[in-house]
């Protein structure tokens, strides 16, 4: 046995015989409040609104296709991408097959980059920042929250959360889960940048609309 093995083998008997330590307790950094539905839809649209985000809140998912084909048509996006999501088939299911381009694997990133609009599905809402909380389980989704000029997000009303300490329980068991692939996204109102004149452009690094489609 050399000196190595010699030092490895006491560390091991000592750890060995010592009972684990409790960890230690986790801080409440954003402490809960609990409000309403209503409170933090208003405050999620508030705070989406103040970084130039845009909110459409709908009663229902039938409205909220109307919603949808009116936004197309004063846009005049002639075609518009989209991950496939069951909320998603639901809200496009009015507008003509030939107007949608369903993401797939392998897409070229310059043709995603040439759709007028890209819309995704929000896992959670974190009404404290007006962010979209997005899960992106391939390359071309995690795109499609980038790439087309606009981009569009539906969600719920029960998907809205506080802060993201109020999300977490529910996300951090699909991040437990050893099979899931892809990644989180957040999403926080059009992409944003300055020069030294402080004159504010947006869409430079991403996309320069960003449209939540609030169902409830």
């Amino acid at each position: 046995m050399t000196s190595r093995d010699a030092i490895l083998r006491r560390i091991r008997t000592e750890l060995a015989d010592r009972a684990p330590a409790d960890p230690p307790p986790v801080p409440e950094v954003w402490p809960r409040t609990d409000p309403g539905a209503e409170q933090l839809v208003e405050r999620f649209t508030e705070e989406l609104k103040a970084v130039h985000g845009e909110v459409i809140r709908c009663g229902s998912i039938e409205q909220a296709r109307g919603k949808l084909a009116e936004l197309v048509e004063q846009s005049q996006w002639g075609r518009i991408g989209s991950v496939d999501r069951p909320v998603c088939r639901e809200l496009l299911c009015d507008l003509d097959p030939q107007q949608v381009a369903w993401a797939k694997q392998h897409w070229e990133p310059q043709a995603m980059a040439e759709l007028p609009a890209g819309l995704v599905a929000a896992e959670r809402l974190l009404a404290d920042t007006g962010s979209c909380l997005i899960a992106c389980g391939t390359p071309e989704e995690r795109l499609m929250c980038y790439l087309p000029p606009a981009s569009l997000v539906v969600a719920r009303v029960d998907q809205l959360a506080e802060h993201m300490p109020a999300a977490w329980e529910a996300i951090g068991r699909q991040t437990a889960d050893p099979q899931r692939r892809g990644e989180f996204v957040l999403v926080t109102g059009p992409s944003r940048t300055a020069d030294i004149e402080k004159i504010l452009i947006l869409g430079v690094h991403g996309p320069r609309r960003v449209v939540v489609i609030l169902v409830g």
